[in-house]
């Protein structure tokens, strides 16, 4: 049996103001996979993150999610199309003055008519998966950057979306943390059925968390990789793609 793609990219032109970073890009994501979206610097990985976010429009292209072009949608259906995500930006984007509780308790006090009492319970919920029910009344400030990342995970999830776009999530952090912060996110698409969408050049973060990816190149414009990871990594006849995966420096042609 065939599962219909739960975010599927058809033909876009990633970029600004008619100004394509990348051409033709088109690739599904099944539901309950962790897909990764990797890329050197300026390849315009997070550029095609924000696109599917509905943040920025792509120069031309479709982006369906749910079978909803987020590209073109407006009102009500556009409210729907967001609903069914959750972002976790790559600074956290938590509130400094809220505690973990009160960020995390925010995005149902306004997309939703719980109650007091259960607005505290499902946000505690939340905290308590990502592995931070004890700092429930801590500031983000009081916290190391790894748990400001699973604070920023737990918000994303807090109105029980059924994607989770990750930009960057183990930049800034050491290696330990990195590898816990990862731990997590496999954990949760495995128990939760979340589908992930993982903005990311990490290798380690890429072979421990991910299913499935696709290796973006600046000079190609285009996808030049997709696939298992590690299958990519060992037996991937292009050089451009054993040189991202074995971190080879970019061979300067004339």
């Amino acid at each position: 049996m065939t599962t219909e793609p739960i975010i599927r990219v058809e033909d876009v032109f990633a970029g600004y103001e008619g100004n394509a970073i990348q051409e033709h890009v088109t690739f599904d994501i099944a539901p309950g996979e962790v897909f990764g979206i990797l890329g050197g610097s300026g390849c315009g990985k997070s550029t095609l993150m924000k696109h599917m976010i509905g943040l920025n429009p792509p120069v031309s292209g479709r982006i369906l999610i749910g079978g909803d072009d987020i590209v073109t949608a407006e009102g009500e259906v556009l409210e729907r199309i967001r609903r069914r995500f959750g972002v976790m930006y790559q600074s956290g984007a938590l509130f400094g003055s809220m505690t973990l509780l009160e960020n995390v308790r925010l995005p149902l006090e306004v997309y939703t008519d719980l109650p007091d009492d259960a607005i505290d319970l499902v946000a505690r919920m939340k905290l308590e998966l990502v592995g931070l029910e004890g700092f429930t009344g801590h500031l983000p400030a009081e916290l190391s950057g790894g748990m400001q990342k699973r604070a920023g995970i737990a918000r994303a999830m807090a109105l029980d979306p059924s994607i989770l776009f990750l930009d960057e999530p183990s930049s800034g952090l050491d290696p330990i943390t990195a590898a816990s912060l990862d731990a997590t996110i496999r954990r949760l698409a495995d128990s939760l059925g979340v589908t992930f969408v993982i903005v990311t050049h990490d290798l380690g973060s890429i072979f421990v968390a991910t299913d499935r990816v696709i290796l973006l190149d600046r000079h190609a414009k285009g996808i030049i990789a997709e696939g298992d990871p590690r299958k990519l990594r060992d037996e991937s006849d292009d050089p451009r793609v054993r040189a991202f995966f074995r971190r080879e420096a970019e061979i300067a042609t004339a």
